[in-house]
């Protein structure tokens, strides 16, 4: 059974993954490092539910001790600082969703990768069992893809990325542009939509709707017809953890490279200019070098504020 180490215990997600491993019996949270807002009765509690053996107080210890680490910091604007510390002792690290939320930690993430760096991530949604059987349907079957929608509800970034990513699982890398088409609002929600252009002529909208769980929700117009489906929840998980346990066990690696991840993210921080400029076109080549981005900072103080207890 590989090993794994577990840094920040700030999300759902440490518990949803640890609970589907001990199930598959492949790997397992063995060794676990915490600088989030969890406190320690959360870290116990973790610890014990979920058989962790060992608590670390240094990343370089927790390297130590696993195969691989997986980064469950809330705030994104950590995730390059905590990589990067990881990756010095040669262990593969999966970064959980968002990867990033500004373009210069896009491109160190992808200078990392090029050198040999083993990231992984990110959403789940990108390896969707829906996802993933329409992409590897043979083109004269399923048609040429067209035009791409997805839906998505929460917020506009920390959950909105699954969709997008959702979209590169479908499409594979290639977008050149983004564009804010416009927004509805009633009852205190707010539903924005964007437009994505890929270099081959393919589009794609993605829309996020703020203030209001909506599941995952995609439409796909090719040359000879429209799939529609919504994707199954339950199963994204498992779907993302057994491609990582595939690559731990086979050195094959399944999931995305770093430069498809990040591609997502340049998605939208390109919606975001776009928005802010009155929906003028912007090309992901075209983002200042200095943008702030969506500030992980930010977010990481209001989701620790407005989180409960899970795990004591």
């Amino acid at each position: 059974m590989k090993k794994i180490g577990c840094v920040n215990i700030d999300t759902s997600h440490p518990r949803s993954f640890a609970g589907y491993l001990q199930k598959s019996g492949r790997a397992g949270y063995y060794a676990i490092y915490n600088d989030g807002f969890r406190g320690e009765d959360e870290v116990a509690g973790f610890m014990k539910t979920y058989g962790v053996q060992k608590r670390c107080v240094t990343l370089e210890e927790l390297a130590g001790n696993v195969d691989a680490c997986f980064i469950h910091s809330c705030d994104w604007d950590r995730n390059l600082g905590l990589a990067e510390a990881l990756l010095k002792f040669g262990k593969p690290v999966f970064i959980d969703k968002p990867i990033a939320g500004r373009l210069a930690d896009c491109r160190r993430l992808e200078e990392l990768a090029a050198g040999g760096a083993v990231i992984l991530g990110s959403s789940s949604v990108r390896y969707a069992p829906e996802v993933v059987e329409l992409a590897g349907q043979p083109e004269a079957e399923r048609g040429r893809f067209l035009t791409v929608f997805g839906s998505v509800g929460v917020d506009e970034f920390n959950y909105a990325i699954h969709i997008v990513e959702a979209i590169g699982g479908l499409l594979g890398p290639g977008a050149v542009s983004c564009r804010f088409l416009g927004r509805a609002e009633s009852d205190g929600k707010r539903s924005e939509t964007f437009l994505v252009r890929f270099q081959n002529g393919t589009t794609a909208v993605y829309n996020t709707c703020l203030g209001v769980g909506q599941p995952f929700e995609m439409m796909a117009v090719t040359t000879r017809t429209t799939h529609q489906f919504r994707i199954d929840s339950s199963r994204i998980y498992g779907a993302l953890l057994d491609r990582i346990c595939d690559y731990l066990e086979t050195g094959v690696n399944r999931l995305a490279p770093v430069a498809e991840l990040t591609e997502s993210v340049k998605i939208m921080l390109a919606g975001r200019l776009s928005r802010e400029r009155g929906g003028a076109e912007v090309g992901l080549d075209a983002i200042p070098a200095d943008d702030p981005g969506y500030d992980g900072t930010a977010f990481g103080k209001g989701y620790a504020a407005a989180s409960k207890k899970i795990y004591a």
